[in-house]
């Protein structure tokens, strides 16, 4: 019996949670499950799991064990689906994680597109704003707009994502309009507590970044709740330009300090730092980078 089997044993038996569910997921019986178990713990000289009749649960050694090995299976799947990737159609569950504000609108467009143009690829969808661990929750890829900090992800650019300051005409009228960023200081800020800057906004002074300290009595976590209370009159609101560009267009929202915004974001799909890359991610963001380009084409 060879390691790898024994190693894609335990971790059937970590994440189906325990032997006889592993056993009837596996197709093998649960007594061949425990031996090749025991077989990888007198293997390693360590103890894996803590057994007792009604439970089971990760040793110290064992949590770490089972983190590798996830990583090391997964990296042999990559490798495995590298090979026929030139001649295969992409196929396989397809998990991804965006920002719920954009994946309810073209994101999520374009994405759905994607699974009609791939009858064989089935998609896990998570739309929050919160930035997801892409290894530890198993996610294949990540649609992310900010700066990217994390050197263990590669990132590939789909599209530039503009940045806008706004407030309700009613607002503008009581506190007067803004000329230069430093004025926001004194004037009350919708604060998104789910983006890097919080209270502290970014601008572009004579081409330099600049930050401006804010505050308001409205605190949210997230751009769609920054819309609403701008939309109420209760403050300033610095968010993405596509979640408020029908307000704009209606007169609903102002954009002020234009000439000031921050330099224009993009938008990135990142994924693990691994050596193969398997089709179906490839595929995917293959057809979001077309699929962006068209759009810009098309002048959307």
């Amino acid at each position: 019996m060879d390691t790898l089997t024994r190693m894609r044993t335990f971790v059937e038996v970590v994440d189906a949670g325990g032997f006889s569910a592993a056993a009837r997921k596996m197709g093998r019986s649960k007594a061949l499950i425990s031996k090749y178990v025991r077989e990888l713990e007198d293997e390693l000289g360590a103890r894996l799991l803590n057994r007792t009749t009604r439970t089971l649960s990760l040793t110290e050694v064992g949590q770490s064990y089972a983190r590798d090995a996830t990583e090391i299976l997964q990296r042999i799947e990559d490798l495995q689906s590298s090979i026929g990737d030139a001649h295969a159609a992409p196929r396989g569950r397809l998990k991804v994680s965006a920002p719920r504000t954009f994946g309810d609108g073209d994101l999520g467009r374009a994405i759905m597109e994607f699974v009609v143009s791939e009858p064989e690829i089935s998609l896990e969808l998570h739309l929050e704003d919160r930035f997801v661990d892409l290894v530890d929750e198993g996610f294949d890829v990540a649609i992310r707009i900010s700066t990217l900090t994390d050197s263990s992800l590669i990132a590939r650019r789909l599209a530039s994502f503009r940045i806008a300051i706004v407030a309700s005409p009613e607002l503008l009228a009581e506190t007067g309009r803004p000329e230069v960023p430093e004025e926001l200081s004194g004037k009350p800020c919708v604060i998104d507590s789910n983006v890097a800057y919080r209270t502290n906004w970014p601008f572009l002074i004579d081409g330099e970044r600049v930050s401006v300290p804010v505050k308001g009595r409205v605190e949210v976590d997230s751009p769609n709740a920054a819309r609403q209370a701008a939309l109420a009159g209760l403050g300033f609101a610095i968010v993405p330009h596509l979640v408020v560009k029908d307000d704009l267009e209606a007169g609903r929202l102002v954009a002020v300090l234009e000439a000031y915004e921050p330099a224009s974001a993009a938008i990135h799909a990142v994924y693990p730092h691994r050596r193969h890359l398997s089709g179906k991610v490839r595929s995917f963001i293959d057809f979001l980078v077309k699929w962006f380009e068209s759009q810009k084409q098309d002048g959307c």
